[in-house]
């Protein structure tokens, strides 16, 4: 049975999940450029999420993740089939990376390109897999 956590604990743990959820989209945006990406973001999100888990259970997690690990899986792998279909649309060899300017107010725009879809895909899909294996264990441990 697990015990529950002690105050330090708690308390680490609801400013320690926050930081870490920031840390990992860092890693996500700035995957593609430099070191990092949706694997190792999605590691580290699952880690934030861990931390609570062993924290405050496996209940309190679930509520929290409000949205099934499955449906995470699911998501993850559509965005990374989604990610493909652009450069084939464009007469392109598949996985041919392709980019675009969004407009935002003002005269500045934001760059959205396939690799980040792909790189959200995994994200979520890391996250979702990582997520249901720690949940379905330490609900077998808590029963």
């Amino acid at each position: 049975m697990m015990k529950p956590g002690t105050l330090i604990l708690h308390v680490a743990a609801r400013y320690l999940v926050p930081l870490q959820l920031i840390l990992s989209v860092f890693l996500l945006l700035r995957g593609h450029d430099e070191p990092g990406g949706g694997f190792i973001a999605g590691l580290v999100a699952s880690g934030a999420f861990a931390l609570y888990l062993f924290t405050f259970g496996a209940t309190v997690t679930r509520d929290l993740l409000r949205v099934d690990p499955r449906n995470l899986i699911g998501i993850g792998l559509c965005l990374g089939m989604v990610s493909i279909f652009p450069a084939l649309l464009n007469g392109e060899p598949l996985l041919t990376a392709q980019w675009w300017n969004i407009p935002l107010p003002g005269d500045s725009y934001m760059k959205m390109s396939t690799p980040l879809i792909f790189d959200i895909g995994v994200y979520f899909t890391v996250f979702g897999s990582v997520m249901l294996m720690l949940i379905a264990l330490t609900e077998t441990e808590e029963h």
